[in-house]
């Protein structure tokens, strides 16, 4: 059987969540790639560029892979974009950066 593949839309940006979160843990590609290789899931380094990058469609599989080393859930992965907006909208501005 043919493994599900999961595609971003507008709104929600896989590929853009997985690096946000994969660049907050400071976790390089390649180790996250070992890290699903030794899980059994394949995936090479160039693959996950192209899904971050949003060129190429998540696996179901490589989705929970992720999920799972990243340590986060499936509603982080997911996230919206306009949440993430609101996220960053709500922050205090530097000081002496006032508008």
């Amino acid at each position: 059987m043919d493994e599900q593949k999961i595609k971003s839309d507008g709104a929600i940006r896989i590929g853009a969540n997985i690096r946000t979160i994969r660049k907050a843990q400071k976790m390089k590609q390649t180790v996250l790639v070992g890290h699903l290789q030794v899980m059994g899931i394949n995936m090479t380094r160039e693959t996950l560029v192209k899904i971050e990058r949003g060129i190429q469609h998540i696996q179901a599989s490589q989705l929970r892979g992720i999920r799972d080393v990243l340590q986060t859930s499936y509603d982080d992965l997911l996230r919206e974009e306009s949440d993430e907006h609101e996220e960053i909208t709500t922050e205090e501005p530097p000081a002496g950066k006032e508008d």
